[in-house]
Parts: structure tokens; C-alpha cells; sequence
């Protein structure tokens, strides 16, 4: 069975299922931060702080109560969710633990030369052993006693590579971020004994693997039914076997060319239409962008991170942010929160060239922005530059 949808249906498929069509209304508190965590399936970690960072943005785009102050309980104190790889480093529920099983021993089968040597075993049973005796530890903790010349095994480098090792392996995990440092500490303290630890089957994973990529995001095509950047061997397998009990369907979207799917109870009751005005800012690690074939192919928005880039060849700015309008990207931002000053800089704000409404939903952008503000710990908002300047005072007055 095949079902036809409009790009525009589509496009509604995918924000619901993120959480941002305005229709989500998560219970306050941690409670909604474990239920967008569950609903994203993972959320970004990254370092970047020019605004807060992705992880938080992330959270508070979809928990509007939410502050930074919530993910560290539930890591460190619930332990309903844990750290490891998806996209990258991500902060990810507790009851998918099971599922990242098979990457830990993918890892401990990829162990290096030095991993293996007279002096890498000893590292690791010195790690061990020290976080053994003394509870959880910063890589930091394992500089160079006094005394020691560096190169030696206690230097921080081999050490810092050990505690990497062993934590992709599983057998240490993170159990707490200290001034956005890494404390690890041993499974077996941070691990809830409720925590389901049968190792899954590759036929659980691919089906996990397709059920997560299309709740997550509402319609896929099979070339994106990926978990972080691992394909699984078993998709096709898995498809079938989903599509041929009814749980995933077929879907035709119009003007795209590629066959897509999406979990059949999403298309049976499909999102409603988020408001013309509705207006999010997102961070470019957000997992409504992360992907960014899928976002250009459904959205027609390209998204590029350029802070890696010489600033003469950079198109949009530093670290720009997508602006969600109703179904559309309407643009970006490169802002900048200087946090001392209290004052959020737009340094550019680019409209989207196909975009004729922009005028009309600047009311709802500067609102978006106010709060974005405050968000930042800001209590002003400047803009620099607009993309077209035409669009620099009208903005202006409507953020005052």
C-alpha cells in the first residue's frame, strides 16, 4: 500500500514528530525534558557557547520552562538518560541503553596496536583502579604527578586515550559533566540495575534503528534509515518486515522523486498544521536540521555549520541558526550572546530568498528573539546586519 502525501502534509509529518509544531505541550520540568529526550531519541552535545549551547538549545526550543540545571539531574542524580555516540557525543534516554550494546563491543573489537601492548594494559588497569578507589574522574585527574617527567605512563595523553577507550567499550560511562567536564566513573556505579542489558540481536537493532529514524523524524527515505552514522546491514530485512505487518508504510511525497516511509500511526493521524507565525530558532545541531539531505530535500533549506571555515568564505556568519516558520525555514541568524553586556547581537539575519511573507511574520520573530534573549541571559537585542537590509528597521521597531 501506498500513501500519497503533499510536501506540505509531509512537512507537518516531520515538525510534529519533532515537537515543534506547537500542538506538543510536554508536562513542566524534568518530566518534559525526559519526554523531548525520548521523543528526539537523542540530543547533541556540543561546546560551541557563543549562544547556549546545542544541547540546551535543543531542549528549551521544545521545553519552554527548561533550564540547564534539569539535564545535569536527570543524568547524575535520576540517571534517566546517559552519554554516548549517536550523531556524536549525546545526551540519550536510559531505556534505549540495550540498543548501543553491540556499538560497545564493535568498539572493544577495534582496539588499537598500543591498546593492546604491556603499556596500554597497565594504563588501563592504573584508570581503573584509581577510579576504583577514588570514584569518578576527570581526564584532567590523571596529569603527571609531581616529581614525574612527562612521557612516562602516567602522562596525561595515553591516560586521557584509555579513559576514551574504555568508555566507547562500555566499561566506563559518564557519569556526571562538571563545569561541562567529563567525570567517568564505572558502569556498574552508574548503570540503574532496572536498566535492561540483554545484548539485542541484529535483527532488534535494525528494527530499533527504523523505528527510531521515522519517529523521529516522520517520513525518511531508506537511504536515511541510519543511527547516527552507522548503516545497519539489516534495514532492508527490517523494512519488510515492518511494512509487511502494517507498523511502517510506504509514502509518495509530492514533487520528490525518492519513495519515503513513515510509521503508519503518524500518517493515520497526521500533525496539524503549526501557525503561519509560529516561530522557532534552532540551533544547527538540532535534530529538526541535523540531517541535512533530509532537511533540503522535505524543506528546501540548506544549512551549513561555517565556524570551521576562514571568515572570507563564509556565506551566512560564524554559527548560524535556522528560523522554523509555520512549515517553512524562513531564514537564518549568526548571533552572538555577550553575556556580560546582557546583549544578544544578530550579527546578520538572512531571509530566505523564496520567502515573500517575511514582512508579515516579523511581529512573531521578534518576539521569538526576545525570548531567545532571555534564554541567553540577555536583556537587549541588537541587530547588525539584515539580508535584505530593507528588512533592518521594520525588525527594529518591532523590537522595541
Amino acid at each position: 500500500m501506498l500513501t500519497r502525501l503533499s510536501q506540505s502534509e509531509a512537512r507537518r509529518l516531520a515538525i510534529s514528530s519533532q515537537g515543534l509544531d506547537g500542538h506538543w505541550h510536554p508536562p513542566k520540568g524534568k518530566e518534559g525534558v525526559v519526554e523531548a529526550i525520548g521523543r528526539l531519541g537523542y540530543v547533541q552535545i556540543d561546546t560551541i557557547a557563543v549562544v547556549e549551547r546545542a544541547h540546551h538549545h535543543t531542549l528549551w526550543a521544545r521545553c519552554p520552562d527548561y533550564t540547564p540545571q534539569m539535564l545535569h539531574q536527570l543524568q547524575t542524580v535520576d540517571r534517566r538518560i546517559f552519554e554516548y555516540w549517536a550523531n556524536a557525543a549525546s545526551y540519550i534516554p536510559m531505556a534505549d541503553y540495550r540498543f548501543y550494546l553491540p556499538q560497545m563491543r564493535a568498539a572493544a573489537n577495534r582496539r588499537h596496536e598500543w591498546y593492546l601492548s604491556n603499556e596500554g594494559r597497565e594504563i588501563r588497569k592504573h584508570v581503573m583502579a584509581r577510579i576504583r578507589d577514588e570514584g569518578p574522574l576527570r581526564s584532567a585527574d590523571f596529569k603527571a604527578p609531581t616529581g614525574r617527567k612527562r612521557g612516562s605512563w602516567w602522562d596525561w595523553k595515553p591516560a586521557k586515550q584509555a579513559l576514551e577507550w574504555l568508555f566507547d567499550m562500555g566499561e566506563l560511562m559518564i557519569a556526571e559533566r562538571r563545569n561541562f567536564q567529563r567525570l567517568y566513573d564505572l558502569t556498574e556505579r552508574v548503570l540503574p540495575a532496572s536498566v535492561n542489558t540483554t545484548v539485542p540481536s541484529p535483527e532488534d537493532v535494525a528494527r530499533f534503528i527504523v523505528r527510531r529514524v521515522l519517529g523521529t523524524w516522520g517520513v525518511a527515505p531508506v537511504s536515511e534509515l541510519r543511527w547516527g552514522w552507522h548503516r545497519h546491514p539489516g534495514i532492508a530485512d527490517a523494512v519488510a518486515e515492518l511494512t509487511s505487518t502494517g507498523e511502517v508504510t510506504a509514502v509518495r511525497i509530492g514533487g520528490l522523486e525518492e519513495d519515503w516511509l513513515a510509521l503508519t500511526r503518524t500518517v493515520e493521524a497526521p500533525g496539524q498544521a503549526p501557525g503561519s507565525d509560529h516561530v522557532h530558532i534552532l540551533s544547527p545541531f538540532d535534530s529538526m536540521v541535523i540531517r541535512r539531505s533530509h532537511l533540503a530535500r522535505l524543506f528546501d533549506f540548506h544549512c551549513k555549520l561555517e565556524c570551521y571555515m576562514p571568515a572570507p568564505k563564509r556565506q551566512w556568519g560564524y554559527f548560524c541558526l535556522p528560523i522554523l516558520c509555520g512549515e517553512r525555514f524562513i531564514g537564518r541568524i549568526d548571533a552572538k550572546a555577550h553575556r556580560k553586556a546582557k546583549t544578544l547581537i544578530i550579527r546578520k539575519l538572512i531571509a530566505e530568498p523564496s520567502v515573500r511573507e517575511f514582512y508579515g511574520v516579523l511581529a512573531a520573530l521578534a518576539s521569538t528573539l526576545w525570548t531567545f534573549a532571555a534564554f541567553n541571559g540577555c536583556e537587549q537585542v541588537v541587530i547588525e546586519k539584515t539580508t535584505p537590509a530593507q528588512l533592518k528597521k521594520p525588525l527594529q521597531r518591532e523590537l522595541t
